[in-house]
C-alpha cells in the first residue's frame, strides 16, 4: 500500500501558478519617454511632408549629440543626489577656447604662431572641461557647499572668462592649418561614417561607455549608492567624497566634448554658445525617468529623454513654431517629468497581510503552554 509521503501531490508548474496582474499605469510611467518620442515622431510627420524622411531623422540626430552628451553627464550627477548648472557655461568656456586654439597661438615678441594639431586641441579642451568640474567637486564634496549654489557660481565664473577670451566677438576661423597638421573640426561636425553623422557615433560611445560604467564598475554601484543615502553608504565603506569628485570632472569633460561638437557644426565658437542648454540637459535627464533625488535613472532612459527633446524641438521650428513657444514647450515638458517622476516614485505597493500567528502549542498534562 503507498502513502501520502511516498506519492507527494503534484504541484502546479510554474507557468499555471498565479501571476501578478499587469498595471497599465505603471508601464505607461516607466516608457513615458519611449511612448512620448513615437508620438512626437507620428504627429510631426502628420504636420509636415519633410520630417519623416531618412536625412531628416539624421539631421535631428546630429542636433540631440549635443543635448545627449551634456545629458549623460547631467545623469552621473543627478544619480548622486547633485546637480550641475554649469555645464552650459562649462560648453561655451571650452568651444571658445578650441576656437582660439584652432587659429593658432600667438608668441608674443617673436611673431611666431603655433597651430596646435586637432587630437592636442581635443584633449586641452577636454582637461579644461574637467578642471571646471573638479572645481564644482572641490566646492561640493570637500567644502560642504551646496550643489545648487556652488555649480551656480562656476556657472557665472566659466560664462565670464569665455567672454573674457574673446572680448565678446566669435571666433569663425576654425579650418586650421592643413600644411601645418591642423585640419579643422569640420569632420566632428558634418562628415559621416556608414552615412550616420559622426557626432551620433560620438555620442553613441559615449552611452556605450556609460552604460558599463553604471553597470559593470564599482563606481557605478558607488554613484547609486551615493544618490540612494550618502551616509549609509560612506558607512558601508563608499569613497562618497571621491564619487562626488569624479562625477562633476565626468560631466565637465561630456560638456567639453559638446562644446567640440557644437563648434565644429557651427564652423564657429561664441562665448554665448550653450546658454540655457543646462535646462535642456536636466529636462532630458528627467525625461527619462531620473529621479532628482538621486539614486534612480538609466542611460538608455536619458538617451531616450534626449531624442524626445531634441525631436520636439526640431519639430516645431520645421513646422514654423516661433523660438519663444520652444522655451515654453521645453519648460512645460520639465515640469510634467517632475511631475509624472513624483507619481511613478511615489506610489507604494499594497502591502500584503500578516499571516496569523501561529497558537503556542500546549502541555497534554496541564494544558498549559508549553
Amino acid at each position: 500500500m503507498t502513502t501520502a509521503a511516498q506519492n507527494p501531490a503534484p504541484t502546479a508548474p510554474p507557468a499555471a501558478r498565479a501571476s501578478a496582474p499587469v498595471d497599465p499605469l505603471r508601464i505607461l510611467l516607466e516608457g513615458r519617454a519611449f511612448f512620448a518620442l513615437i508620438a512626437i515622431v507620428i504627429a510631426f510627420s502628420m504636420l509636415s511632408p519633410v520630417y519623416f524622411s531618412t536625412d531628416n531623422f539624421l539631421i535631428m540626430s546630429s542636433h540631440v549629440a549635443i543635448f545627449g552628451l551634456l545629458a549623460i553627464g547631467m545623469l552621473l550627477v543627478i544619480l548622486t543626489g547633485g546637480i550641475d548648472l554649469s555645464v552650459g557655461s562649462t560648453l561655451g568656456l571650452c568651444g571658445v577656447v578650441a576656437g582660439w586654439l584652432m587659429q593658432g597661438v600667438t608668441l608674443e615678441g617673436s611673431g611666431v604662431i603655433l597651430y596646435p594639431p586637432v587630437w592636442v586641441v581635443v584633449l586641452a579642451t577636454c582637461a579644461l572641461g574637467a578642471a571646471v568640474g573638479a572645481v564644482n567637486g572641490l566646492l561640493i564634496a570637500f567644502l560642504k557647499v551646496p550643489a545648487f549654489v556652488a555649480t551656480l557660481g562656476v556657472m557665472y565664473v566659466a560664462r565670464g572668462f569665455a567672454l573674457l577670451l574673446t572680448n565678446g566677438l566669435t571666433f569663425n576661423e576654425l579650418a586650421g592649418k592643413p600644411e601645418l597638421g591642423n585640419t579643422g573640426f569640420h569632420w566632428l561636425g558634418f562628415d559621416t561614417l556608414a552615412g550616420v553623422p559622426v557626432g551620433v557615433w560620438v555620442l553613441g560611445a559615449v552611452a556605450a561607455l556609460g552604460m558599463l560604467l553604471l553597470k559593470r564598475t564599482p563606481l557605478g554601484r558607488w554613484i547609486y549608492a551615493t544618490g540612494g543615502n550618502a551616509r549609509a553608504a560612506e558607512l558601508s565603506g563608499v569613497p562618497v567624497r571621491r564619487t562626488t569628485m569624479t562625477v562633476y570632472m565626468l560631466s565637465g569633460v561630456l560638456a567639453a566634448l559638446a562644446g567640440l561638437v557644437l563648434s565644429s557644426q557651427l564652423t564657429s565658437a561664441g562665448p554665448t554658445a550653450g546658454t540655457t542648454y543646462e535646462l535642456t540637459a536636466i529636462a532630458a535627464v528627467v525625461v527619462g525617468g531620473a529621479a532628482l533625488t538621486g539614486g534612480r535613472g538609466t542611460v538608455g532612459g536619458t538617451l531616450l529623454g534626449a531624442f524626445v527633446i531634441g525631436f520636439l524641438s526640431d519639430g516645431l521650428v520645421i513646422i514654423g513654431v516661433s523660438s519663444y513657444w520652444q522655451t515654453v514647450f521645453t519648460g512645460a515638458v520639465i515640469v510634467l517629468a517632475v511631475l509624472l517622476n513624483s507619481i511613478q516614485y511615489g506610489r507604494r505597493a499594497p502591502r500584503k497581510p500578516a499571516p496569523p500567528a501561529a497558537p503556542a502549542p500546549t502541555s497534554p498534562q496541564t494544558g498549559t503552554p508549553a
